[in-house]
């Protein structure tokens, strides 16, 4: 299933300016899958596995972070409200969500919140590559 974007998505181009990106998912597999594929974009990246370790590393953050890769199920916060916390702290930030639950009016309400795209896992690795790269998202 292709993911879902929103509004005008203007993808970061990697290469020229190392992008800063932040990877939080309670499963150690898909951090380290999500983060070695930004990595081989050419990001720096920072893992969190729950919101709260989120929130602790874009406090401590010497940077803001350029692109966000979100779960919405975390052991501590099931809901849209990291989502919304981290787009009040990195306002310019790509936001990416993934999510097992993604229904119409999850999304709707993560678009409403200035998520640019809705991943629905499982998901291939090339989609977030795509949605990432200098092409933008998939049509």
């Amino acid at each position: 299933m292709a993911p879902v974007t929103h509004g005008d998505f203007e993808a970061p181009v990697v290469g020229a300016v190392s992008q800063h990106a932040l990877v939080v998912d309670d499963e150690a597999l898909i951090r380290w899958s999500v983060s070695e594929t930004l990595s081989g974009m050419g990001m720096t990246v920072q893992e969190a596995g729950d919101a709260a370790g989120a929130l602790a590393v874009i406090a401590a953050a010497t940077a803001p972070f350029d692109v966000v890769i979100l779960d919405l199920r975390l052991p501590d916060m099931d809901d849209l409200s990291l989502l919304e916390r981290v787009r009040q702290l990195l306002p310019a930030a790509v936001v990416v969500l993934m999510t097992a639950f993604g229904s119409a009016e999850i999304v709707a309400e993560a678009a409403e919140l200035g998520v640019q795209a809705v991943l629905n896992k499982p998901f291939e690795l090339d989609e977030l590559s795509r949605l990432l790269s200098r092409d933008g998202p998939p049509s």
